[in-house]
């Protein structure tokens, strides 16, 4: 998937993590989800986690307007730790 808006578009304080993953590949089909229904979303943590998994999580984040539609979409709660299995 491509996209012309980066995290750079938007200012830090502006998004939002929406969910956390154990898996880039999950966490990639949750940002496929978005981007189909026309929600900007961004990978944290992707390229880090590849190496160590264990260690860290990729964090799905949205800009804080696109919030509640993407939290409905993809079932998580303000507070919530994500999709992540292992909560």
């Amino acid at each position: 998937m491509f996209s012309q808006t980066g995290p750079e578009s938007f200012p830090s304080e502006d998004l939002v993590t929406v969910a956390r993953f154990e898996s880039p590949l999950e966490a990639q089909l949750a940002r496929g989800l978005l981007e189909s229904a026309g929600i900007a979303s961004f990978l944290v943590g992707e390229n880090v986690n590849h190496m160590l998994q264990a260690a860290f999580g990729v964090h799905l984040q949205v800009g804080a307007d696109d919030e509640v539609s993407a939290r409905e979409l993809l079932g998580t709660q303000e507070g919530s730790p994500g999709l992540d299995p292992r909560g």
